[in-house]
């Protein structure tokens, strides 16, 4: 899960170069779906990959317009495999 901060809280040369550009993200890193926030500062992104070094690749393209935390997720039937054993 990625959350994208719109430098200066400013959605539009982000939209700008995605609607120019694309994602722009490299082979193997999959976009998922995304959510923005109602004020359009924030970006909640879910992207999907095995190579976190595409993931720092894709948002080198971005680091100009975007801040990012990035947080490892499971699905929820990976996380309740994963707790299962301790129930």
């Amino acid at each position: 899960m990625i959350v994208e901060h719109f430098k200066h809280q400013d959605p539009v040369p982000v939209y700008r170069r995605y609607r120019d550009q694309g994602r722009l993200a490299p082979d193997g890193l999959d976009y998922v779906s995304s959510w923005v926030d109602e004020k359009l500062e924030r970006c909640f992104q879910l992207m999907q990959t095995t190579d976190r070094a595409l993931l720092d690749e894709w948002m080198a393209r971005w680091y100009d317009l975007v801040d990012f935390e990035v947080y490892p997720v499971l699905s929820s039937n990976e996380a309740a495999e994963k707790v299962a054993p301790r129930l």
